[in-house]
């Protein structure tokens, strides 16, 4: 499997967009956050993170169809292309989230985006000074990061057993121990 430096490559290669790029830096820390926590293979977890939407920006009507092909032809396995695929389960695909690092990717895809959307409107523009009632203020602000589907992030805090408050919680500090690298601090 092609290791974390050639999938940044990869995602750079697809996706001129530096925000597009920036959020599969943000997610990859949340995956490398989990995996740890859950004793699972951190590289593995933090490639299906950055490669989430490598197809996105030149493909969105191909969205994860495009990212499998491409990704099986750089040699990635089927485990790390079926859990991208499963982050877009019921909007674009019908892969559902079923192992461990599939739910924590379907979990954490919207939510860090709602996070670093929380992170922009801030007077420190920091993550660092952050905290879950801000972002709970903003969650239920339904015209705040209008993109964000609140309703996947509920199935996603489901699918994990954990609480909405527990799974921001998780994922602003997976966020904050990448800060300066993901654009958050």
């Amino acid at each position: 499997m092609p290791g974390r430096e050639e999938a940044l490559a990869l995602l750079k290669e697809y996706n001129d967009n530096p925000a597009l790029v920036q959020h599969g830096l943000q997610v990859e820390a949340c995956m490398r956050h989990f995996a740890v926590k859950a004793g699972e293979d951190e590289e593995k977890w933090a490639i299906a993170g950055l490669l989430h939407d490598l197809d996105y920006e030149k493909y969105p009507d191909e969205h994860c169809h495009k990212a499998a092909e491409i990704m099986r032809e750089r040699g990635y396995g089927e485990e790390i292309i079926r859990a991208m695929m499963s982050h877009a389960w019921e909007i674009c695909i019908d892969v559902e989230p079923l192992s461990p690092m599939e739910k924590t990717l379907y979990a954490v895809d919207e939510l860090s985006g709602l996070v670093n959307a929380c992170v922009l409107v801030r007077p420190s523009k920091s993550i660092m000074d952050l905290e879950v009632k801000s972002v709970k203020k903003k969650f239920k602000q339904k015209s705040f990061a209008a993109g964000v589907d609140r309703e996947i992030v509920k199935k996603g805090a489901q699918m994990l057993g954990l609480s909405l408050d527990e799974l921001i919680a998780e994922v602003i500090e997976a966020m904050r121990s990448r800060a300066e690298e993901i654009g958050v601090a």
